[in-house]
């Protein structure tokens, strides 16, 4: 057993990613051997997205690039874990049969008794599948994939918000809030091991605390949180425009260790669209909202998420939009044409648009947000701010490449940073000023010695 081999592909949001840590830990107390790449291991885990049809295509891409490195014998077999499997099921099989075992979202804990029949070559129980639990799973004992110094930190579990495009519920369940004594435990232990960003995800994160307390209890729950020896930055991540509190934003605002940045997935902005996408809030509702939370919050960093082409988009509502964002001018935006998923409330809805339009549109929404984040750079050049640093840039003597309090990993911009007289290194947090802008990247210069 101890000799067994493994490697693992996580794809999708960092909640599947936390999931995938969590499996790669309960792997390791197991014996099993992690290895980078596929070719000659035993078997190979493919923990899958499900959620749009473009992250489908990616999942199946790369179990197919699995199942024909098995064909040719250079992998012993292929486990397909996650949200694709969850949705999909056993169909996973007759589409693919070659995959030999399914685990899903809610049997993750079961892993490794999938991996012993797999490595046994025992066929029985193919897939396990369980319902979604009433406490939320554990995410301790990780063996983490992100460098040191950061960390997704899971607060909760699926979602109770039935918007009509979103299939999430039924890949996830409804919500479930981890409790506070397990979310600082958990805290703790990440910050033990070198944590020093601690990035807080749920599905919908302004709803924790609800379903468990009563009430909605996020606040409490950072202002805990900022009291931790070790971690210097807290980034909220996953806000839904409703039950953002004054006491909420009174804490932000207060505190001393989380950042002046929220991601606020809003996907539209006309009243029409938000009904129909059933998102329980209204433009006027919004844009109050987005006016207290720059009030409120010192130098905040606003990021959201915008849907192009839902049924029943027309030309006049997109306009609306496009005004909407440049008014706003988010520090940050993303925009996604609308996926057709067919077990949603909106597959069945009149008046889908068409892929060119959808795309036409999409594609004006990001150049008008490149105009207000370039614009944006280019005020920033002069200025100073904190960086925490990723990586060495590769080729270059101590240049790094790190993030802004306005940057999430993965989905926002990065700073290059070069050192001069001070020697950097990962996780170090280095005041640097901003000397140029390359398209939405900053590049800055460390000033003073780095913390």
């Amino acid at each position: 057993m101890d000799s067994a081999t493994y490697a693992f592909v996580s794809l999708g949001c960092p909640k599947n990613l936390v999931d995938s840590e969590r499996m790669l830990g309960l792997l390791k107390l197991d014996g099993y051997r992690l290895v980078s790449e596929p070719d000659g291991a035993d078997f190979v885990i493919v923990n899958t997205c499900g959620f749009i049809e473009q992250a489908r295509q990616e999942s199946f891409g790369v179990i197919d690039e699995m199942l024909a490195l098995k064909q040719q014998g250079r992998v012993g077999g292929v486990i397909v874990s996650g949200c694709l499997a969850e949705r999909q099921k056993e169909a996973m099989f007759q589409e693919r049969p070659g995959i030999d075992f399914l685990v899903g979202v809610f049997s993750r804990e079961e892993v490794t008794s999938v991996a012993d029949r797999m490595v046994g070559r025992l066929r029985e129980q193919r897939s396990v599948f369980r319902p979604a639990p009433i406490r939320t799973l554990p995410d301790r004992d990780r063996l983490r994939i992100t460098p040191r110094h950061f960390a997704y930190l899971k607060i909760s579990e699926g979602c109770d918000r039935l918007c009509t495009f979103c299939a999430i519920p039924g890949m996830r369940g409804k919500h479930v809030t981890k409790p506070i004594d397990e979310v600082l435990a958990e805290a703790r232990e990440l910050a033990a091991d070198g944590v020093r960003e601690l990035i807080v995800v749920a599905q919908d994160t302004t709803y924790y605390g609800i379903d468990l307390y009563g009430e909605p209890r996020l606040a409490e729950l950072i202002a805990r949180l900022d009291e931790i020896e070790g971690i210097e930055w807290i980034r909220l991540m996953y806000f839904y425009p409703m039950y953002v509190t004054p006491e909420l934003t009174a804490t932000i605002a207060n505190s001393r260790h989380v950042l002046p940045y929220l991601d606020m997935p809003l996907q539209h902005i006309n009243d029409t669209m938000l009904r129909r996408m059933a998102r329980r809030v209204n433009r006027a509702q919004t844009e109050e909202l987005l006016a207290r939370l720059r009030a409120e919050i010192p130098r905040l960093a606003l990021r959201t998420t915008m849907i192009t082409g839902f049924p029943g988009e027309t030309d006049e509502q997109f306009e609306e939009l496009l005004a909407f964002v440049e008014q706003q001018r988010f520090d940050r935006l993303g925009a996604f044409t609308y996926s057709l998923e067919p077990d949603t409330p909106a597959a069945s809805l009149p008046g889908h648009v068409s892929d060119e339009v959808m795309n036409g549109r999409r594609d004006r929404l990001m150049d008008l947000q490149r105009c207000i984040a370039l614009d944006r750079n280019d005020s920033l050049i002069g200025e100073r701010m904190d960086v925490i640093l990723d990586r060495p840039l590769t080729g270059e003597d101590n240049v790094w490449i790190g993030r802004s309090s306005a940057d999430a990993p993965d989905v926002d911009a990065v700073v290059y940073v070069t050192g001069q007289e001070h020697k950097l290194a990962a996780g170090a947090i280095a005041a640097c000023e901003i000397v140029a802008s390359r398209e939405y990247d900053l590049i800055g210069v460390a000033v003073g010695k780095p913390r």
